[in-house]
């Protein structure tokens, strides 16, 4: 039996299904294997009263210490958490919080290994608990924790520390690999391992059907992710502009919304964008059917879980070359990669509306991220672990 502490600050909760829901995935499957005991520890960050009862901050607050969530004990412990000022204090002050915690699950029944799920601040603390408990810890990368906190002049250095001291890393995708080596980690050290996708939720329907549940006429546009600047929905309002017989639907939530709105209103296209704020699974799975084409021209990106699930909907995507997009696209003809100008994004939004590619052959490029193929993996990785530990 292989025991594991999962660490995760990024993880689904009752206030936030969608939140970290990949790593909910994959944790899920994990524990179903019946030669893995696991339990989570996800950390709730919160300021210093009182403001932790304003925004979005105040909810939080009664979330459950302890739970059970698909059979799976979940502790969320929280720590002090000082916004904007405090983020190199971050690890320190979640470190101390926890500590009591894993230290009791720790004797009440010794765990083997230690798998945190992001770099920051999961991974900083994970060394910490690893060094305490005398266990090994691995550490996974995503994408935005290499990409933006790796190079931070007062995170950096700490995730450059846990990373070159972590006993196994992570990658979701090969380039993310490329990524962490240049950042100086350890590339022997680093395995790829790729996300998953529900192929029962997310597969092909009829287009027309689900378009006409939706009460969309005509092409349709989709964007998936956080609206934050990083995923650059922006250029798809402008692209928008060109294509007059299309609509676009923002699917997320974020601290752009009210920005995307206004630059929509600006470009004249106010009446065929719409946001959906942040949907369930299923409801992706609705508009990734029903729409033309996926786009998501983002600055970075690890392996952007949208991309898979648009393939595996039957539904091209136009997506900027970063991260894992190469390994997913290939050669096929199922997607674009786009230069981040608007005018580019116009012409392969325009090629995919009107030249739509089999639906098949794109539901094929996401067949092998099963989330069953993403758990083997996973256990394999951190059993080699304990075993190497003795």
């Amino acid at each position: 039996m292989l025991r594991v502490l999962t660490l995760s600050t990024l993880f689904p909760d009752a206030v936030r299904p969608g939140f970290g829901v990949f790593v909910g995935h994959q944790t899920k499957h994990l524990a179903k294997r019946p030669d893995v005991d696991l339990t989570v520890i996800a950390p709730l960050g919160l300021p210093p009263a009182p403001l932790d009862r304003f925004g979005r901050y105040a909810p939080l607050r009664h979330l459950p210490l302890l739970e059970r969530w698909e059979g799976i004990a979940i502790h969320r412990p929280r720590f002090p958490l000082w916004p904007i000022v405090g983020a190199r204090l971050t690890p320190g002050f979640m470190a101390r919080a926890i500590m009591p915690l894993v230290k009791q699950l720790h004797q009440e029944k010794p765990f083997d290994v230690i798998d945190a799920e992001f770099f920051w601040p999961d991974g900083p603390v994970a060394l910490r608990l690893s060094q305490t408990l005398g266990i090994p810890f691995s550490i996974k990368a995503r994408g935005a924790d290499i990409h933006y906190w790796g190079k931070r002049h007062d995170t950096g250095p700490q995730v450059l520390q846990a990373g070159m001291k972590a006993d196994g890393l992570l990658a979701v995708s090969a380039a993310l690999r490329d990524d962490m080596a240049a950042l100086g980690l350890e590339r022997d050290k680093i395995r790829v391992h790729y996300t998953g996708v529900d192929l029962a939720t997310f597969q092909p329907v009829d287009r027309d059907l689900a378009k006409k549940a939706l009460g969309i006429n005509g092409p349709l546009i989709i964007t998936v992710g956080a609206l934050i600047p990083r995923k650059r929905q922006s250029l798809v309002i402008q692209a928008l502009a060109q294509l007059p017989d299309a609509r676009l639907a923002l699917i997320g939530k974020g601290p752009d919304a009210d920005r995307l709105q206004r630059q929509a209103a600006a470009n004249g296209v106010a009446e065929r964008v719409q946001l959906t704020g942040a949907i369930g699974q299923n409801e992706i799975a609705r508009w990734l059917s029903a729409a033309d084409v996926m786009c998501l021209p983002s600055a970075s990106e690890g392996l952007a879980n949208a991309w898979v699930e648009a393939l595996a909907c039957g539904t091209p995507i136009v997506v900027t070359d970063v991260g894992g997009a190469r390994e997913i696209l290939g050669d096929s003809h199922a997607g674009r990669l786009v230069a981040p100008e608007a005018d580019a994004i116009a012409s392969a939004l325009r090629l995919m509306i009107d030249t739509p590619p089999d639906r098949a052959s794109a539901r094929a490029l996401a067949a092998p991220f099963t989330w069953e193929r993403n758990s083997e993996v996973l256990y394999q990785h951190l059993a080699d672990l304990v075993n190497r530990a003795g």
